[in-house]
């Protein structure tokens, strides 16, 4: 009887640990695939990759490149910034966007609350020696969560302003099962077409937190910053104006919408929840750059704060 041999495919799976699932274009890749293949031939060199049909993902066909090192796969991807991830992409860092409202393949959950107590006179106090209008109303101190409003700090085409906007940015087309979008709360892989158009300076803002949690069993683990008074802000992307269905029973609505960036977790976090946490910025100097620095720049922020930076605290008290 004839051995079978082992599929090519399996063999390059375990020489070939990183694996990157690309969707194909509705009109294929045409000239690209040549471009694409030169330049994994010439950069990445002959022995270093694999390619390989990569099945079908819902509606689309996949290709799969199979690379040795993160490295060399993260430089493919700045290489053809128009290439489209799939889910089953097991690079480094990299959080589906496809799958339902933007979790991770192991659908782990990323701080959906937090708590925000700075007052709004004291947010204007940090940003001393620029103008910011305060359009927020009354912002009541206290925990939030996904879909109600919070302030954010965005600007308003000369300066900055204070705002409240609705926590949960628009969520893929392809991850909607009916007409009502939830809002995805957090955003981790910056190379998806989803979230490329909103990753300019006029759409990053600064969302205030005080302290925020991640869950555990039968709870939550709060984390506040370790030296008391530490003014913190998530990293955010914003859009306004944005027309969904939120909630079925209130139809349509139009509303300003944001989201925070997450990355891998510091030791603290770690320690609860060891696949990411919230990109926190804590120095006004990456307040400055995240609001206003070319994405090249701005995106190396997506970084986790360093160990040691944070306390794990009890619950804060509900707001009277």
């Amino acid at each position: 009887m004839a051995r079978r041999s082992t599929p090519q495919a399996k063999i390059d799976d375990s020489a070939f640990p990183v694996r990157v699932l690309i969707c194909v274009p509705e009109m294929g890749f045409g000239r690209r695939s040549d471009a694409l293949h030169e330049w994994l031939a010439t950069r990445i060199g002959r022995g270093n990759y694999a390619w390989h049909g990569g099945g079908r993902g819902g509606t689309r066909d996949r290709i799969a490149l199979y690379f040795r090192e993160p490295d060399a796969a993260s430089a493919c991807l700045t290489a053809f910034p128009d290439l489209e991830l799939a889910d089953g992409t097991s690079l480094p860092g990299y959080s589906s966007p496809y799958l339902p409202f933007g979790r991770s393949e192991d659908h782990d959950t990323v701080c959906n609350l937090y708590n925000q107590t700075t007052t709004q006179e004291a947010m204007r106090q940090l940003f001393k020696g620029l103008t910011m209008t305060d359009r927020a109303g009354n912002v009541a101190p206290g925990k939030v969560y996904p879909d109600q409003l919070a302030p954010i700090i965005r600007h308003d085409g000369n300066s900055l302003e204070l705002v409240k906007a609705r926590w949960g940015m628009p969520s893929p087309p392809s991850v909607l099962k009916t007409q009502r979008d939830p809002g995805v709360t957090n955003v981790r892989n910056l190379t998806s077409p989803h979230w490329r158009r909103w990753l300019g300076p006029a759409h990053r803002c600064l969302v205030p937190v005080t302290a925020f949690a991640e869950p555990i069993k039968g709870g939550n683990q709060w984390f506040a910053p370790a030296e008391a008074e530490t003014p913190m802000f998530f990293a955010g992307i914003e859009v306004r104006g944005w027309t969904s269905v939120r909630k079925v029973k209130d139809g349509e609505t139009t509303d300003d919408l944001y989201a925070f960036l997450t990355c891998a977790p510091n030791a603290e976090v770690k320690s609860v929840h060891p696949k990411a946490m919230p990109v926190i910025l804590t120095d006004p100097r990456d307040w400055e750059s995240w609001l206003s620095a070319p994405i090249e720049i701005a995106s190396k922020l997506q970084r986790p704060l360093p160990d040691g930076a944070l306390a794990l605290v009890d619950a804060p008290a509900e707001a009277s």
